[in-house]
């Protein structure tokens, strides 16, 4: 019986030495390795390039070349074989950066990089989930873009589509802001607290009714003509458009429906706020980095 003793790495190689004779030899070992340990480190253990540096005694530009040349593979296959509750959304980086990610049953099934949210990168997305993944839709959950709905009915005929309550509240607060000034505004912000605990019938009714008692006030024009309250009417008119898609998870209870795309956002948060620590990256590192982050979630 003998044993070996690990003494040290050089040039792809571990050296080990034998205890009883002390005869040497080396062994090759994955270069890739480390680098993997040292990229995952980097990611989801928040390591700084100096403390990888350290760590892995390695110079700095070198860790960076080796993530530079590093392959992340992004997972093709598919993950559910029944039909899914589909959840699009997209965020963005800047004006014209961002990603655009297509998810289901807290998984992300597909995503792809865009400049902006165009009918075209959904319906792209989706000829990559049903034409080449295979994947069935029984309810998709969508922010509320102009278009997509349209989209989603002509392409999927009968699908039941649910609009994300919590952006329309978010387009209703933009509306009104948090603090309205006018009486009608203050009513309008209390309906909107009741989005979730009442039923489309309920919802309806008390809308038309805050309406109609408003009508005269939302009316009102200036010497120019135009409307002056034109915010509180924009507030209505985007709730009458959406109000058919607001409570589609309530009429069909049965799917299982998301009432929110708020699986996405806390994907969103949860990977953002990793790319945050390494603010400064280039863009095609940061890319990478998303890629890695989102095939795992």
């Amino acid at each position: 019986m003998f044993s070996v003793i690990y003494y040290g790495h050089l040039r792809g190689k571990q050296r080990y030495r034998c205890s009883s004779c002390y005869h040497q030899f080396v062994r090759r070992y994955d270069k890739s390795q480390w680098v993997k340990q040292a990229y995952r480190a980097y990611v989801d253990g928040k390591q700084t390039l100096t403390q990888l540096s350290q760590h892995y005694h390695k110079n700095i530009r070198t860790i960076q070349r080796q993530f530079n040349s590093l392959i992340i593979p992004v997972s093709t296959e598919r993950l559910f074989e029944q039909a899914v509750n589909l959840i699009v959304d997209a965020t963005f980086f800047s004006r014209t950066d961002g990603v655009l990610v297509f998810r289901a049953k807290q998984r992300n099934l597909y995503w792809r990089f865009i400049t902006t949210e165009t009918i075209a990168d959904i319906a792209a997305g989706l000829d990559v989930l049903e034409l080449r993944r295979g994947y069935r839709f029984k309810s998709v959950v969508l922010d509320g873009r102009k278009g997509v709905i349209k989209l989603f009915e002509t392409r999927y005929p009968g699908l039941p589509i649910q609009l994300c309550q919590f952006h329309q509240a978010q387009i209703v607060r933009r509306y009104t802001t948090n603090r309205p000034k006018t009486e009608c505004g203050q009513a309008l912000k209390c309906l909107m607290l009741m989005l979730t605990q009442v039923d489309h019938e309920q919802f309806s009714s008390m809308l038309f009714s805050l309406h109609e008692q408003y009508e005269e006030f939302l009316k009102e024009r200036n010497e120019q003509g135009q409307f002056m309250q034109r915010r509180l009417r924009s507030a209505f008119r985007s709730l009458k458009t959406n109000l058919p898609y607001l409570f589609t998870y309530k009429q069909f209870p049965i799917l299982n429906m998301p009432n929110t795309t708020n699986s996405c956002e806390g994907s969103f948060a949860h990977w953002k706020q990793k790319v945050k620590i390494h603010r400064g990256l280039r863009h095609k590192r940061r890319n990478k980095m998303i890629n890695y982050l989102l095939n795992k979630s």
